[in-house]
């Protein structure tokens, strides 16, 4: 046979091969599964069985805090039948419907802050240890006292997620979450979301702001700062130094409201010197007996409920 006939049906031949799905080694080619968009959120995402399944670092906080509560699993960022199950033992545990689905009930109660913690901050005869993180500057400073014990670089939220502002305090110590949250994870009680200082497995994002609100730090650093820090430890965070609002959009805020607003209304009322509890977020009784407060020696009506004539009187908005 003449050689360009030789050519014409090899070609011809692969081909045909192309069109009924094998590959030039005679195997049948398999279309990978789709991919969902990671779910890399911090602000209580919701997570579900749904094909194809949810990943991402979400998935992987919730596993390694299954498996650091005693449940048999080995994270891998994706949402599958087993971790489904397991959370629906969880939720049984704890008193909650039992349907395998993760809202931020189920974040909040799996979360919780650590019972029986060794108290390094504010034990007595020594001076109480406090940690500010800076995210405009891109440092974390441990203090005891007024006196700076470390400080560290940090990574923080990128401007679609950003870090919180305010005065919270860490509530969870944990160990070898790995993937993206390094070899330490200490998390805060900030209402809005799950937000921690921890490691990394980028540590090139360490004095950016590229995260997705949490505090990243290189993981030698955190295992450094790690054991100076107990459960209970005050974290303030500022930006430039400051707890002063970058935006106010003026919402209605009363009890059991909760988000970065809360803070913003929370330590005005502080700088006017109505001082009650730390500035976290979370608009409880001490929130609205402050807001009362400041209603009746402003000639407003006492209602307890953040409004746009209390927002005006403390400057909030025009």
């Amino acid at each position: 046979m003449p050689l360009r006939k030789r050519f014409l049906l090899a070609l011809a031949l692969c081909l045909a091969l192309a069109c009924c799905g094998y590959s030039a080694a005679g195997q049948e080619e398999v279309t990978p599964p789709a991919r969902m968009q990671p779910i890399d959120r911090t602000d209580f995402p919701n997570l579900y069985l749904t094909n194809p399944a949810l990943e991402g670092e979400a998935v992987w906080m919730l596993q390694a805090r299954l498996r650091e509560l005693g449940y048999e699993i080995e994270p891998n960022g994706v949402f599958d039948q087993t971790t489904s199950d397991l959370v629906r033992m969880f939720q049984v545990a704890n008193g909650m419907t039992p349907d395998g689905e993760v809202t931020p009930a189920v974040w909040e109660k799996l979360m919780g802050e650590e019972q029986n913690q060794p108290a390094l901050a504010g034990t007595e005869g020594q001076a109480k240890r406090v940690i500010e993180i800076d995210i405009v500057k891109h440092k974390l400073t441990l203090y005891e006292g007024d006196q700076v014990l470390k400080t560290f670089p940090v990574g923080v939220g990128k401007s679609s997620t950003p870090s919180p502002i305010g005065e919270f305090k860490v509530i969870q110590k944990s160990v070898g979450w790995g993937n993206g949250f390094g070899t330490r994870w200490m998390g805060l009680n900030v209402p809005w979301g799950v937000y921690g200082i921890h490691g990394t497995n980028k540590p090139y994002s360490v004095g950016q702001s590229l995260s997705h609100g949490c505090i990243r730090m290189r993981n030698n650093d955190v295992e450094s700062l790690y054991p100076l820090v107990s459960v209970g430890t005050p974290v303030r965070m500022v930006a430039n130094g400051k707890i002063a609002p970058s935006w106010f959009k003026g919402r209605e805020l009363k009890l059991k409201s909760s988000g970065q607003d809360v803070v913003y209304l929370q330590y005005r009322l502080k700088e006017k010197g109505i001082v009650f509890d730390n500035a976290d977020g979370r608009y409880g009784k001490m929130t609205e007996l402050a807001v009362k407060y400041y209603q009746t020696w402003h000639g407003l009506p006492p209602t307890g409920i953040g409004d746009t004539a209390t927002y005006r009187s403390l400057g909030l908005v025009k």
